[in-house]
């Protein structure tokens, strides 16, 4: 299977939001419901705000498995609002704020071609620093993911999410 990368566009956010829709479809089934919960996202109006900002904000890219969109993510210069609370790195940074994947493709690498790519990106652009916040909860296996590309786990946090305590991790590699 060939893997490229894109720039990606407006029109990608369907296909994002089904991607992501995809991804708690599989968590729920797996039983690991705590990250985001068991509807579909783009059915929330917040989340789905929260993309269309970050997509035209940021940079999108795309990986495509054979010419078929199969992961997406966006980066921009800062985290979004809800780590407000945490203290800037006091250095440019590119963020990583949404990495989706259609399960169909799951073992094939194209989170991980992504996470290359916008490391690679980020070198050029001169900038050193690169980080991700993700659910902290579970298993485990989400941060776990990150460190076996490169991040370092870096600050904490908790957010209330539908009157829920959310665990997060900041992660950060230099690039």
């Amino acid at each position: 299977m060939e893997i490229t990368i894109r720039d990606g566009r407006p029109d990608d956010l369907p296909a994002m939001l089904g991607m992501l829709d995809s991804c708690v479809e599989w968590l729920a089934a797996e039983g690991r419901t705590g990250q985001w919960g068991t509807k579909p996202l783009s059915r929330n109006p917040r989340t789905v705000e929260s993309v269309q900002r970050d997509m035209s904000e940021g940079e999108v890219f795309v990986a495509e498995a054979d010419g078929v969109a199969a992961a997406v993510l966006t980066a921009t210069g800062a985290p979004g609002p809800h780590l407000s609370h945490l203290p800037p790195p006091g250095e440019p940074e590119r963020y990583i704020r949404w990495l989706a994947s259609d399960r169909r493709f799951k073992g094939y690498g194209v989170g991980a071609a992504l996470l290359a790519h916008v490391a690679e990106v980020t070198r050029r652009a001169g900038i050193s620093l690169l980080r991700v916040d993700c659910y902290a909860g579970g298993d485990g296996k989400l941060v776990a993911y990150y460190e076996r590309h490169g991040f370092s786990r870096t600050d904490t946090y908790t957010v209330m999410a539908d009157g829920q305590e959310w665990p997060g991790q900041v992660l950060a590699r230099r690039v």
